[in-house]
């Protein structure tokens, strides 16, 4: 949580924290470099969790009269929400009936299941958040036959989780916990072996253990692990109950290891073998393994691995298309789900196992998402479930039908007061400086006036490749309802267009992230869409470094910012090995060993590129366990900001929050995380002068 203390707050309103410089200076490449606020780093120094205490009273104290504006936006979040609510129910492997409640005035869910008129709690999340501050339960896994389930919790937000088994019918513990295990994946390969994470010194998850039941954890064994440091480990069970798969994978090259129900004790053998550069993962129908692979193209074409002849690729299901992006397979037994990006827009394709005949799955809307659901747990359905959403319609969960696509609309959402007829949502295509045309998805009144009137909130990320589908927010309306024009620019560095769109936004040509950005704000300032002076804009993590990149580029532009936990400080990340994830993401910014990749990260580095400039107000957040962009990222950038701004504090005013008991994702529990919304909100409502 927060902590907040105002006395502090009250003494410190008028200005902001102090912030020592002791200035380090390095020289790479023949290039110095000065940075006046490398002591942050150190987390143990009473001075720096001081100095982060006072930035976040200094926050409180310049935001004071914010808060029944804060308080009003949080009611209407709740206003929209369903406190007692429950998932569709889901057919398990093991023949149970699961599904998810959550129950007013509690911030987490329970999962249940039922079998004929047996009724069982599995997991309660909320008993486990009992004295703590911050709960993430980033998995569970029932064992095949239904009898324990596995689970892993974080209690930090550093994604360091324990795993824990119980017994479902008694809900009695099995086996003792195991600590400091990896918060990602989890997997049974029968009622006896489950597989789980571990990670090294830098936090990457370098190593696969198989666990026993009832036997002690000091014996668990590795099955896998992963010297090159670029790659990242994962285990998976598979569909149809086959096996499980390893996945080892870095951002440009990957590996897929297979181990057989009935094999516990064999080596996980490579479906194909590692190829520098070629990237590849994997679902499994009856006899084979469906293959995903881009060794023919960049989009990806599908191809077949029998059982009987690993490491050899077989025959073509899917060819490589180059105006269509294969993002994904899941296999049933009568057919296999094709996820595509056509055009921009998420979409699904039905394919034929035996005649490879393929139909492609009609949308109600064209600015929507589809996807398929976690819930397809059972091989030989007939049906595929999948999530549909747009701006406009709450979230529906659909099963559609493989003999006849036919829509069965198991759920939608139910949004309190909601009417999509007072909303629109416009797609259109902005030239960049180079005459790439870039989409942008806009949500807005349906009476909104193109008379340049209207104030925006531009959001943007524009990295690995990850797309920012439209998507239906309970949160946005406040906004919107206010005459916001909510505005996503889907930037190269993103996958909205097919890969090629990651490749030309990456590397060497980072910089199209950032103008796309700048000339798709000047593009809807030209069509009407924005009133030039009240443009607030957003973005976090990767988003959060092209949130500063084009703070630095056109500070004149905005009016105020948002940046979520920001990656501002490129370059000295990017030096240190040691931090987490910094070897994986070579291949993502490039390796500073190279003058080239170190000279075109400092040409763009956030922090490396402060100066004399009119900053707008700019809001920034951080999480104190952070592992993917650490504190004093957004910290040292704050206080570089004000070294330098030409703005006055008291209209441009420059804030930090810091959660100093999370990490990247900020608050866990659902209240919590509408009050963290909330504020930030309001900080953007009461610059662009909607008070």
């Amino acid at each position: 949580m927060f902590q907040l203390c105002v006395v502090i707050a009250m003494s410190i309103s008028s200005s902001p924290p102090d912030a020592r410089i002791a200035p380090q200076v390095t020289v790479e490449h023949g290039i110095t470099r000065v940075d006046p606020y490398t002591w942050m780093r150190n987390k143990a120094n009473p001075e720096v969790i001081a100095h982060l205490n006072a930035e976040n009273a200094y926050a409180e104290a310049m935001t004071a009269d914010l808060e029944p504006l804060r308080e009003q936006l949080y009611n209407e979040f709740l206003g929209r929400l369903v406190e007692d609510d429950s998932t569709v129910p889901w057919m398990g492997e093991d023949g149970w009936t699961y599904w998810s409640e959550t129950k007013k005035g509690q911030d987490y869910p329970v999962l249940l299941r039922k079998r004929d008129d047996v009724l069982q709690v599995v997991l309660d999340e909320n008993e486990l958040a009992s004295g703590h501050d911050y709960l993430s339960v980033t998995n569970i896994a029932i064992s095949p036959s239904g009898a324990l389930v596995a689970w892993l919790q974080d209690t930090t937000g550093a994604e360091h989780a324990t795993l824990t088994i119980r017994d479902i019918a008694s809900g009695k513990q099995v086996d003792e916990p195991i600590d400091d295990v990896a918060a990602f994946d989890l997997a049974w390969l029968d009622d006896k072996t489950v597989f789980y994470l571990r990670f090294d010194q830098a936090n990457r998850p370098d190593r696969v253990y198989r666990h026993v039941v009832g036997t002690s954890h000091a014996d668990d064994v590795i099955v896998a692990e992963e010297g090159d440091e670029r790659f990242w480990v994962g285990v998976n069970r598979l569909p149809d109950g086959a096996g499980v798969v390893i996945p080892i994978e870095s951002t440009l090259t990957s590996e897929v290891r297979f181990i057989a129900v009935g094999e516990e004790a064999s080596e996980p053998v490579a479906v194909l073998p590692r190829t520098e550069g070629i990237e590849y993962d994997v679902d499994h129908h009856g006899d084979r393994f469906l293959v995903r692979i881009n060794d023919s193209g960049d989009n990806f074409r599908l191809v077949e691995v029998a059982d009987d002849t690993l490491g050899q690729l077989g025959r073509e299901l899917v060819p490589h298309d180059p105006a269509v992006y294969l993002t994904g397979v899941s296999s049933f037994q009568d057919s296999i789900v094709l996820s595509e990006r056509r055009g921009g827009y998420t979409a699904l394709e039905l394919l034929d196992p035996n005649s490879l005949d393929r139909r492609i799955v009609p949308l109600p809307e064209q600015v929507a998402t589809i996807g398929v659901n976690g819930g397809n747990e059972v091989y030989d359905a007939p049906f595929v479930r999948i999530n549909y959403m747009s701006p406009v319609t709450p979230t529906q969960t659909v099963d559609i039908n493989f003999d006849d696509l036919e829509w069965n609309v198991r759920k939608q959402r139910e949004v309190p007061g909601w009417d999509g007829s007072k909303y629109a949502v416009t797609r259109v295509m902005i030239p960049a400086r180079d005459g790439v045309m870039i989409p942008v998805s806009i949500s807005h009144l349906a009476d909104t006036p193109l008379d340049g009137s209207s104030p925006m909130l531009l959001y943007g990320y524009g990295a690995y490749g990850s797309s920012m589908d439209p998507y239906f927010s309970s949160t946005r309306p406040s906004l919107i309802d206010r005459g916001v024009v909510y505005a996503v620019a889907h930037v190269r560095g993103g996958g909205e267009m097919g890969r090629y769109w990651y490749d030309s936004g990456k590397f060497h040509e980072k910089q199209n992230t950032f103008t796309d950005f700048i000339d798709v704000a000047e593009g809807l300032i030209q069509k009407g869409w924005v009133d030039s002076d009240r443009i607030a804009i957003e973005g976090g993590s990767a988003g959060g470094l092209l949130i500063g990149a084009v703070l630095n580029m056109r500070p004149d532009l905005w009016r105020v910012a948002n940046a979520g936990v920001p990656f501002v400080d490129v370059v000295s990340t990017m030096l240190d090995p040691t931090i987490p994830l910094t070897v994986g993401e070579y291949e993502e910014w490039g390796n500073p060993a190279d003058p080239d990749f170190y000279k075109t990260m400092l040409s763009y580095s956030p922090y490396d590129n402060v100066g004399p400039k009119p900053y707008p107000a700019i809001l920034v957040t951080a999480g104190l366990n952070d592992p993917r962009v650490q504190y004093w990222e957004p910290t040292k950038w704050v206080a570089k900001l004000r070294d330098h701004t030409t703005s006055a504090a008291d209209t441009n005013p420059i804030l930090q929050r810091t959660n100093m008991g999370a990490g990247h994702g900020g608050a866990s529990g659902r209240y919590a995380r509408y009050r963290e919304i909330a504020w930030e909100d309001a900080f953007l409502l009461n610059q662009l002068g909607l008070n």
